[in-house]
């Protein structure tokens, strides 16, 4: 049994994203508990504008902890609708609540088959203890 929170609800990417369907063509993005566990204490997140688009496998920002810098890739490509500004004055929500609180971004797709077909090329949770557990 992993050690690390992977909510069964959610999707994955390779590069320890989490993506959370929130209605047909929109979608909540951030990192997951594995990823902040490996990072140690965040300290600085850098995000994306609101209205910027992004490219599936691209760097949308930054993640900053008092071990390293790491880039965030955004899972597809999509617009983003929101950041969480929270993160500004308490990043290290990051870490606390990677599921919750911590979120990083909302997008948005042009189609609901255009969502449906960039989750399907996301992990699953047992897909994504798979690849934290070897």
């Amino acid at each position: 049994m992993s050690e690390f929170e992977t909510p069964d609800e959610l999707r994955y990417t390779a590069e320890h994203e989490w993506v959370q369907r929130t209605g047909p063509t929109t979608a909540r993005i951030g990192i997951t508990d594995y990823a902040q566990s490996q990072l140690g204490d965040v300290v600085f997140v850098q995000l994306p504008e609101p209205d910027s688009d992004l490219t599936g496998g691209d760097s949308f920002g930054e993640v900053e902890s008092t071990k390293s810098v790491s880039d965030v890739y955004a899972p597809f490509r999509a617009k983003v609708t929101a950041v969480n500004s929270d993160l500004e004055t308490a990043p290290e929500l990051v870490n606390s609540a990677p599921y919750g609180a911590g979120w990083l971004i909302e997008v948005e797709v042009e189609s609901e088959g255009d969502l449906d077909g960039a989750l399907g090329k996301t992990m699953d949770a047992a897909g994504y203890r798979g690849i934290t557990e070897s």
